[in-house]
């Protein structure tokens, strides 16, 4: 790094308080994959069916943190905060289970979006499938398990692909 009189740099001349660019997308699946990519939109829109659309959007986002998914946390974060999600909440799913605030239905989503997205650290364990189908009727717990597994294929189009976020 050096230094001059106006700005400190970076090796390659950037400012050093410069944002990274983002890596390059490999490829695109509108273009490549149009008719596949669609099918994931209508899946997308039955998942959400019947859902309280707050709770959907801590599902995404949680999912997306879990899979390291940049373009995803950003939209869902951004969704969720325009539906009046606060920001501590968001900030703290990392660490749910060590925070007041959020519901035991909210807990239970979370816990079960955690076991269907690390599928292999355990599978669904049957306590956390029983208190998600004490928090859900058998309705709900159907399309809460298809948004887990719909935003869990998003998750791996956006991180096989290199999505990222635009520059804010």
């Amino acid at each position: 790094m050096t230094t001059t009189d106006t700005v400190t740099t970076g090796a390659t001349g950037a400012p050093a308080d410069a944002p990274v660019p983002a890596p390059a997308q490999r490829l695109s699946m509108p273009q490549l994959a149009p008719e596949y990519y669609q099918a994931m939109f209508a899946v997308d829109r039955a998942s959400r069916k019947g859902l309280d659309p707050a709770l959907a959007e801590l599902v995404k986002v949680h999912a997306s943190m879990i899979n390291g998914c940049a373009f995803c946390i950003d939209m869902h974060a951004t969704d969720a905060r325009t539906n009046g999600e606060q920001d501590h909440r968001l900030l703290s799913l990392p660490a749910w289970r060590e925070t007041p605030w959020f519901t035991a239905r909210e807990r239970a989503a979370l816990a079960l979006t955690e076991s269907v997205t690390l599928l292999t650290q355990g599978h669904v364990p049957d306590a956390v499938y029983a208190e998600a189908a004490a928090q859900f009727d058998e309705a709900e717990l159907a399309q809460l398990i298809a948004l887990i597994a719909t935003i869990n294929a998003w998750n791996r189009i956006g991180v096989a692909t290199r999505l990222s976020p635009a520059a804010k």
